[in-house]
């Protein structure tokens, strides 16, 4: 079952992501696993480029939930294109996708993903509003 990224949505970040020898399995391709480790850099590339800081604070980031729909297989080496939308604000949260492409190929899907990521205070382990000036960055 793929589940489907909206077509309504925001389009937030690109980032380019090299694909390493030990990101492979025995079967010559990138393992399944290290695509949510793709799609955390890339959720990390758009955070950092926000100015948001991931030193220990009393409030942050948490993901909630995480999916990826594997089109097609990738292999080294090749550079990784990965965009990044949001879509579906509330006052504590937001869904982002991903579309994953390769440099040298960038018409063509290798992978979509998606996240739902809150905003949480740590001290009082629940959700939080986003702050005013991250609300602001994300434009929502």
């Amino acid at each position: 079952m793929r589940i489907p990224i909206p077509e309504e949505k925001t389009f937030v970040h690109e980032s380019i992501i090299p694909i390493r020898w030990g990101d492979m399995d025995a079967f010559g391709h990138v393992n399944n696993a290290v695509y949510f480790r793709y799609i955390e850099q890339a959720r990390i590339n758009w955070l950092d480029s926000l100015g948001l800081s991931f030193a220990q604070q009393d409030q942050g980031v948490v993901v909630v939930n995480a999916f990826c729909n594997f089109v097609k297989q990738i292999e080294y080496p090749a550079d990784l294109l990965v965009k990044t939308y949001i879509a579906n604000p509330t006052r504590v949260g937001l869904d982002t996708f991903n579309v994953m492409s390769l440099t040298k190929d960038p018409d063509t899907i290798y992978a979509t993903s998606g996240a739902t990521i809150v905003w949480v205070d740590f001290k009082a382990q629940k959700a939080a509003s986003w702050p005013a000036d991250l609300k602001a960055k994300l434009q929502i």
